[in-house]
């Protein structure tokens, strides 16, 4: 395998994206505990900096779509963006529920023996920084797993700059370069940065991509797929995993 990680693969076949993050506020502790009774046991989520260096949860460089703040939340401090309301927007029953922590998420997910798929989505001109720091930490939180324990998490970005740093302060940590679009260089980029997957907007994985990536020693999976007949054929054409929203309409039978 085109890695520099001899470290098990970390993921079951399903994965609930950004937690069920959906039917719960996105990226929260509370949709991994909502996915969880789903049956989920991995869950994806996006991972940025706050202005002094502590990962969190959130998809958006703003604050202002999922949760009571405004600005760049990379310009904000760990202590301000801890005290921010991360479920209302969502639901009057999800009202205070915070931002998480990369650290909260990994006492969960160790305490459970779940998957993690930490997606470095970093805000734009700390690519190379979100993935240095994360690393670090991931490093820090999961110490002593993967022998037995608690695995590894995988690391995923659009940014091949995010996935060098992570590579740079965590070698052992498995990546995964994820492309939205396509692009000539994709399997020359994989490699290159040492991965283990590479997932697609299921609307791009084909026969030939999932035999392209198996050829390379890599796993094939999917973000969003949503739809059974879709979830059907890529399950028939070898697709190694399926990150969902729709935790409430597939059973994880592994």
């Amino acid at each position: 395998m085109n890695t520099s990680s001899n470290t098990p693969w970390p993921l079951p076949f399903w994965i609930a994206h950004r937690g069920a993050g959906k039917l719960a506020p996105e990226n929260t502790l509370a949709a991994f505990r909502l996915g969880a009774t789903h049956g989920y046991r991995a869950f994806e989520c996006d991972v940025k900096l706050s202005s002094d260096g502590v990962p969190f949860l959130l998809h958006d460089s703003s604050l202002r779509r999922t949760s009571t703040g405004s600005g760049l939340a990379s310009a904000q401090s760990w202590s301000e963006l801890s005290r921010l309301d991360a479920g209302s927007w969502h639901s009057r029953a999800h009202a205070g529920e915070p931002l998480a922590s990369l650290e909260a998420v990994a006492h969960f997910v160790q305490a459970n023996r779940f998957g993690l798929n930490l997606e470095l989505k970093p805000t734009p001109g700390q690519e190379r920084l979100t993935g240095q720091v994360v690393g670090r930490e991931v490093l820090r939180l999961w110490q002593g797993q993967g022998q037995g324990q608690a695995l590894l998490p995988l690391f995923s970005s659009f940014e091949p700059v995010a996935l060098e740093g992570a590579r740079k302060t965590a070698p052992g940590v498995p990546r995964g370069l994820l492309l939205d679009s396509p692009r000539e260089s994709w399997l020359d980029e994989a490699q290159s940065l040492g991965c283990v997957a590479v997932i697609t907007n299921y609307r791009l994985m084909d026969a030939a991509r999932v035999q392209a990536i198996h050829a390379a020693g890599m796993k094939a999976l999917v973000y969003t797929a949503n739809d059974e007949s879709v979830v059907a054929w890529l399950r028939a054409n070898g697709v190694d995993g399926i990150i969902t929203d729709a935790v409430d309409r597939f059973v994880p039978d592994h």
